[in-house]
């Protein structure tokens, strides 16, 4: 009888070890392999939301432009300066110039500088060059007065784009916020001054004026939604100076006080270097400045003044974390050819990367050629200048080469 139970006993006991043994092997071959992979947890890709933006600088039309682009009397055709530009700025979700000029009407003489005033066909070919959002505090703004400013923010509007920097009231926003995947960034903008004009008491809300105490409010007042980042653009400097001046620097260094993530720069009409930063109060860990990105488009034809870049970045926010960062700052050089294109005379906006090819575009003489590769050169030494961490975009990286090529 007692062997019996010893032997029931025996059974019983290795029935249990067996089991004990099995569920350590379950452990091991197939739970901790999940809590290896908590504790090296990365986050899914659709926890990540990913937003691109691009920025050119000043966007002008002189006198020779209009005349060029003139089809009928007050009817003109500006698209074909964006023909080769057009599929770049595809690349992007967000697209941001410096609107560096005012639209009050054909019932006002249209002129050039120094009081521009260009015809509306203009911003037909911004939108189809790609354009979504238009900076319009500049020294530029106020050439037509309170009437150019207010009429040009409606016929932007009117072209699906928006403005930022000059207002309609008082009372609105003086900033915006651009939103996409789940990431919102706030942006503002202003401008050292209106060309020695003064705003009506009262309407000096028409034109965001460069002041360390309206700074510091509206970058407070946008912090309020919460934006996963903040980005602050101004027009200062001083005119064809390739560094940015102590004015500037101090300014730059009191908005990344406040908490400015980002800093996009134009005045000068030449570029001027881009550097990093620590943010102080901001939402990234580091952020940058551009202090010039020259002109995008203009008469001005002289060495450096008709070159210019795209400067593009991505935002990338982990979901889960709501923590958001910087990556991908790049820059493409630019250069403006002026010249005979399909047997009309036009401004055409060039990525100056094509002078490295073999094949020179038909409508480029040898002259132009040159000038295309100096600028090249001449724009990445001038970005590169402070800091190598901004990568030089290739077009191969947009799309590729040899459509470039059968467009020419």
């Amino acid at each position: 009888m007692i062997n019996v139970k010893n032997n029931i006993r025996t059974a019983f006991f290795s029935l249990k070890y067996r089991a004990i043994v099995k569920i350590f092997i379950f452990y091991f071959l197939v739970c901790s392999p999940f809590i290896a992979d908590a504790q090296n947890f990365s986050p899914p890709d659709d926890s990540v939301a990913v937003v691109s933006f691009s920025f050119v600088g000043d966007i002008m039309c002189h006198s020779t432009q209009f005349k060029f682009a003139r089809v009928k009397k007050d009817s003109f055709d500006f698209k074909p300066s964006y023909e080769f530009i057009r599929p770049i700025f595809k690349n992007f979700d967000f697209n941001f110039g410096n609107l560096e000029t005012v639209f009050a009407g054909n019932k006002i003489k249209y002129t050039g500088y120094p009081l521009f005033n260009t015809p509306d066909d203009f911003l037909e070919g911004l939108k189809y060059a790609g354009f979504d959002y238009l900076f319009t505090a500049n020294n530029h703004s106020y050439d037509r007065f309170e009437k150019g400013v207010r009429r040009t923010i409606k016929v932007v509007k009117y072209n699906f784009m928006n403005t930022i920097g000059t207002n309609l009231s008082a009372n609105g926003k003086k900033y915006l916020i651009v939103e996409k995947n789940n990431i919102s960034i706030a942006v503002l903008a202003f401008s050292f001054g209106i060309n020695g004009f003064t705003m009506p008491e009262g309407r000096e809300y028409l034109v965001n004026l460069i002041d360390k105490d309206a700074i510091s409010s509206q970058i407070e007042n946008a912090k309020k939604e919460n934006p996963d980042i903040v980005l602050v653009y101004f027009h200062f400097g001083n005119e064809y100076q390739k560094e940015p001046s102590a004015y500037q620097k101090d300014i730059v260094k009191f908005t990344v006080a406040q908490g400015a993530d980002i800093i996009i720069a134009s005045h000068p009409h030449v570029m001027q270097p881009v550097e990093f930063f620590k943010t102080e109060g901001g939402n990234l860990d580091t952020g940058f400045v551009a202090y010039s990105l020259g002109n995008f488009i203009s008469n001005q034809r002289w060495r450096y003044s008709d070159a210019s870049v795209i400067i593009s970045f991505e935002i990338e926010k982990n979901l889960l974390s709501d923590k958001a960062r910087l990556k991908n700052v790049s820059f493409l050089p630019l250069w403006v050819y002026k010249g005979k294109y399909k047997g009309k005379p036009q401004y055409i906006i060039l990525p100056s990367e094509i002078s490295l090819f073999n094949d020179r575009p038909p409508f480029l003489s040898g002259d132009d050629w040159t000038k295309m590769k100096e600028s090249y050169e001449d724009t990445k030494s001038i970005i590169t200048k402070r800091t190598k961490n901004i990568k030089l975009l290739h077009l191969k990286e947009l799309f590729p080469i040899d459509k470039i090529v059968i467009n020419f």
